[in-house]
């Protein structure tokens, strides 16, 4: 079977190696001259380890990342240091964090040379599978469609419900070298204002910034920003931002999907990650899920017998898996900018209330997901 991926970001190359792996021809088409990962630390929990490992990336994953993250004390403090909440060990035991660059990095490795075609960019494909490009057309027993939250395919399809802010935007930054973090990880709630913090496997620290401000903002100095707002907060915060070079700090708006969709699937094509169901990063979820929909569609095509019945399949079960979650993470989000001085203390007091054994529930029922078997 050829499988046509539109777009080479963590959910297209996932999907690229499982189908790969399976005996397929896949051809990559990414409209960018060069690979350059957009962001710089993303979260993979449980599940996105088990879907690694249905891909047959975890060995490979496993060797860039590290377990220290979920040994860490983690959950939410105040700008003070004291803590409101903490996320029982066991809950984020198998918690890794990564370097996007190191991660597409091993992607790439794992794909048979010249499957990704870069600087290509492709319309949206017909009914047929046909995928054009300036230099002509292919046709395609499948298409993937992973091309982001401004999907284009995603916009061609009835009921595309387009993108919204947030009401916040993120700085992320990693630090040139090891900080010490005191033993602990997780955010740090203002208002208005959160603080997170993670290490990575060599000990530097990934960090992000979050402050709600009008959408597109214009910042002089995005790295002064980020210690005016934060320079005065508990350690290691200040030690942190101190150890990242002003230069390699960037923001982003964070935006996600204004609705839920109809359907991942029409005709042939399906989409996937970010182009299904782009969500804020709070629960820590979207390249996780990324990963979910790329070893869901490898086992579906692998397990079913016919193409439009795993289509289908794939479809039913990743828009009810998604769709929640992508919900949570937006309220989640939303409780945590609370930015007046009652709404702020309201929901501290709430998650000092929260008792723990609860927190974790909460936290494991995002994890629990295992790839799908023959129908």
């Amino acid at each position: 079977m050829r499988v046509g991926i539109i777009g080479a970001g963590i959910g297209g190359l996932c999907t690229a190696v499982g189908m790969q792996v399976a005996g397929h021809e896949v051809v990559v088409f990414e409209k960018a001259e060069e690979l350059r990962p957009v962001g710089s630390g993303l979260s993979v929990f449980a599940n996105g380890l088990r879907a690694l490992d249905s891909l047959g990336l975890g060995e490979a994953f496993r060797s860039i990342t590290s377990t220290r993250a979920g040994a860490l004390r983690a959950g939410q403090r105040r700008p003070d240091g004291r803590w409101l909440a903490t996320i029982p060990a066991d809950a984020v035991r198998e918690l890794r964090i990564v370097h996007r660059a190191d991660l597409h990095r091993i992607l790439v490795d794992a794909l048979a040379p010249g499957t990704i075609r870069l600087g290509t960019e492709v319309r949206p494909p017909d009914a047929l599978g046909r995928l054009t490009t300036a230099s002509g057309s292919e046709r395609f027993d499948l298409v993937v469609a992973a091309d982001g939250i401004r999907s284009r395919v995603r916009a061609s399809w009835p009921g595309d419900p387009g993108i919204r802010y947030s009401g916040y935007s993120t700085w992320r930054g990693i630090t040139d070298g090891p900080v010490d973090l005191l033993g602990a990880a997780g955010e740090t709630w203002g208002r208005g204002l959160r603080f997170g913090l993670a290490p990575l496997v060599d000990d530097r620290v990934y960090w992000f910034a979050v402050a709600s401000m009008p959408a597109d903002s214009t910042i002089d100095d995005e790295f002064a920003a980020v210690v005016e707002r934060f320079g005065g907060w508990h350690d290691p915060i200040p030690a942190i931002i101190a150890a990242t070079s002003p230069d390699t700090v960037f923001r982003l708006d964070i935006n996600d999907l204004a609705g839920p969709l109809p359907t991942f699937r029409r005709d042939n094509c399906v989409l996937l990650g970010d182009a299904a169901h782009a969500m804020t990063p709070d629960l820590g979820q979207g390249g996780g899920q990324a990963m979910e929909d790329a070893a869901t569609l490898v086992a579906l095509v692998r397990t079913e017998p016919d193409l439009d019945a795993a289509l289908e399949r794939y479809d039913r079960l990743r828009r009810a898996r998604t769709q929640p979650i992508a919900r949570r993470a937006r309220m989640l989000g939303s409780v945590a900018q609370s930015s007046g001085r009652l709404s702020a203390a309201l929901r501290d007091a709430v998650f000092r209330m929260t008792p723990a054994g609860a927190t974790a529930r909460q936290v494991r029922s995002v994890q629990e997901w295992d790839p799908p078997t023959a129908a």
